[in-house]
């Protein structure tokens, strides 16, 4: 089991990946001819970061306690003008449509680490905490979209928004939960927890 000073550690290693997962684009390779050159790979974006892989990896290895305090150390840190959200940070970011899917982080780290240290370690418990960690993320963000809608505070539609934010992104986003839940299983195997 865990001690404080581990969820503490962790904690910290996820802010430090969540911070700069915001950075780092999700791409895969893909041949651009035919028959394939390995020397002309192009890279294909899929339109997401690695900052939801950083929340439910460190869930999935701190628990919790460190998923949550990482997130909610996130939040401060871009709330009080810090520039670790993906477009600055400062207060009136709480109008961009975004912001709901980053306050998505908190529940879903925690719910993700919850879930993750509920049962012995094993791949498919790991990957329905990860999918459950998502699906809280987008849960989130999606409510957020619909009070911004009400308000009428975002120049963009309801559904507009929805697609662009979260269905463009899930293909992605799922990719990014295997490896992290892949990556997980792994390193608490190494870690004997």
């Amino acid at each position: 089991m865990l001690t404080t000073f581990d969820e503490f550690l962790w904690a910290i290693i996820g802010l430090l990946l969540t911070i700069n997962g915001v950075f780092i684009e999700v791409a895969v390779p893909f041949p651009s001819d035919w028959p394939i050159d390995w020397n002309q790979l192009d890279l294909y974006s899929l339109g997401t970061t690695l900052q939801v892989g950083a929340v439910l990896l460190v869930s999935c290895l701190g628990g919790k306690n460190a998923g949550a305090l990482s997130q909610i150390a996130y939040l401060v840190l871009g709330l009080s003008g810090v520039q670790v959200f993906s477009q600055g940070g400062g207060l009136s970011y709480v109008q961009e449509p975004t912001f709901g899917y980053l306050l998505g982080f908190l529940p879903g780290a925690w719910i993700c680490g919850y879930l993750a240290f509920r049962k012995p370690r094993r791949l498919e418990i790991l990957l329905l905490s990860c999918l459950c960690g998502l699906l809280a993320i987008h849960v989130v963000g999606v409510l957020y979209l619909t009070g911004l809608s009400l308000l009428q505070l975002s120049s963009l539609s309801w559904g507009a928004s929805i697609w662009q934010y979260s269905i463009l992104p899930l293909p992605g986003q799922l990719m990014v939960v295997f490896a992290a839940t892949l990556m997980a299983f792994v390193l608490r195997l190494i870690l004997f927890y």
